[in-house]
């Protein structure tokens, strides 16, 4: 995934005119687009095509798959076939779930992300203390990047010290209260920002702004 802006909007709308319209407004800030279950479940995969054809940039399928290897391999298939550059996994399924989501996006040429934490409140109540070795598995089976939390620097300056190159793409900044500057200095590759942007009156506005302040940092 090229990295010109450092920014990925999370497009977690329900309405497919809706979802169209705000990317046209944004792309030119945007390196890539994550969609998920809402977007999907309510437009149907197709979405994910249409996306890439008016915003030009890769599409992420946010589906946090964390089942069995075979089933975690054909929801990778139907992902990729749909378009998908990449789909973000669950890493607290264990290695061979992993690993089985490795082997596919390696088949397709695509890229897989695996959770070490999440940005809500609640991802503190059971897997803090996994984290960090998720981390390391996600490093040793070499996805192509992991998912660490904005609203808790200190987390993604910590797995950036484990996984070395492998990139970071960090959710909640904004409406979460996570910093998209504090988050780029303390390792992220890019932050991951939705209702901020699309909630806006002028989402191309924000992303701009909020690309101006990434760009000062880098």
């Amino acid at each position: 995934m090229k990295k010109d802006t450092g920014l990925i909007l999370a497009l977690d709308v329900t309405d497919r005119d809706s979802a169209l319209s705000i990317v046209e407004d944004t792309t030119a800030y945007l390196d890539a687009v994550k969609v998920g279950y809402p977007l999907i479940l309510s437009t149907g995969l197709s979405i994910i095509d249409q996306l890439c054809e008016i915003s030009h940039v890769p599409v992420i399928a946010d589906l946090k798959v964390a089942d069995i290897p075979n089933t975690d391999r054909l929801i990778l298939q139907q992902a990729y076939r749909a378009g998908a550059s990449g789909v973000i996994v669950h890493a607290f399924t264990g290695k061979d779930s992993l690993m089985a989501c490795i082997k596919e996006a390696q088949e397709w040429k695509r890229d897989v992300f695996a959770v070490t934490q999440m940005s809500h409140p609640g991802a503190e109540d059971f897997l803090v203390g996994a984290a960090e070795d998720m981390a390391r598995m996600a490093a040793e089976c070499q996805t192509t990047g992991v998912v660490a939390p904005a609203t808790r620097p200190e987390r993604v300056r910590m797995i950036r010290e484990i996984i070395g190159d492998l990139v970071i793409i960090s959710p909640g900044v904004g409406a979460q209260g996570g910093s998209a500057v504090d988050t780029i200095q303390a390792g992220a590759d890019y932050v991951i920002i939705g209702r901020s942007i699309y909630q806006s009156r002028e989402p191309g506005a924000v992303a701009k702004q909020i690309v101006d302040e990434i760009s000062s940092v880098l």
